[in-house]
């Protein structure tokens, strides 16, 4: 009878130590975060680091604008020069609505605006953007309905294999869509940076016929709960690296 219990108990703690050793080898196997690169613990450290208390300026940034004549391909920078893509994958970590005008009809890229908001809200001289005559709908030139003042959507896009965010540059034609998606988020809850998106184009004409391309957003999938705690975590103390005046050079493009 001894025999038989003492047997049992053994059996049962070799049991429980072949659990517990599974479990080890699950452990050691499992990523401590997921496939993002920006998720590593050390990864603030790094850009810290790297930067010597320098400001981490935004025109080192990748930045991808609508593509012209309605192409549905974004170019894309890369080690190799720019790469084609039909769809861009990731997290927003943020996004800015920034506005611009400028008071020549073809300013030359690079050109400064003359004036600017990184709100859509008040411009940089404390002024209100809806009650700027350049806001009117048909104010560029009296023949079209488009506005003097150039709007966009500016999205800080966080992709798996990189820790600095690709700049996407979504131009005023696409910007509804844009905010269209991010209220859908809202009503049940869900935080931008807690869903991996993907960007792709369609083709569009406008009512002159000239071809265009719009944004089309798309939740593909839902972080898990730790990994939104660390793609919140991460947007956040990130864009506190970034100094907020160099910011304005991004968003000021003339094209």
């Amino acid at each position: 009878m001894e025999h038989t219990a003492l047997k049992t108990r053994l059996e049962n703690k070799l049991q429980d130590l072949q659990s517990t050793q599974q479990e080890i080898i699950q452990t050691s196997l499992s990523p401590s975060h997921s496939d993002y690169l920006a998720f590593a613990d050390n990864t603030l450290d790094v850009i810290r680091g790297n930067l010597k208390s320098q400001p981490l300026s935004l025109d080192l940034f990748d930045i991808v604008k609508s593509p012209s004549g309605g192409s549905t391909v974004f170019s894309v920078p890369g080690l190799s020069g720019d790469e084609p893509q039909k769809e861009l994958t990731g997290i927003i970590l943020d996004y800015t609505t920034p506005r611009a005008y400028w008071d020549t009809p073809d300013p030359v890229e690079g050109t400064p605006p003359s004036c600017m908001s990184t709100n859509s809200i008040i411009s940089q001289d404390g002024k209100a953007c809806a009650h700027c005559p350049y806001n009117d709908f048909g104010s560029k030139d009296g023949e079209t309905n488009a506005k003097a003042c150039k709007e966009s959507v500016l999205l800080f896009l966080l992709r798996p294999d990189n820790i600095i965010p690709l700049l996407v540059r979504v131009p005023v034609t696409s910007k509804s869509r844009f905010l269209k998606y991010s209220t859908r988020l809202l009503s049940t809850l869900t935080p931008i940076s807690s869903v991996v998106i993907r960007i792709t184009l369609e083709k569009a004409t406008n009512k002159s016929g000239k071809p265009y391309a719009l944004f089309h957003f798309e939740a593909i999938s839902t972080l898990s709960a730790e990994d939104a705690s660390h793609a919140k975590e991460f947007g956040s103390r990130f864009m506190e690296i970034v100094n907020a005046s160099d910011i304005e050079p991004a968003l000021s493009e003339a094209n």
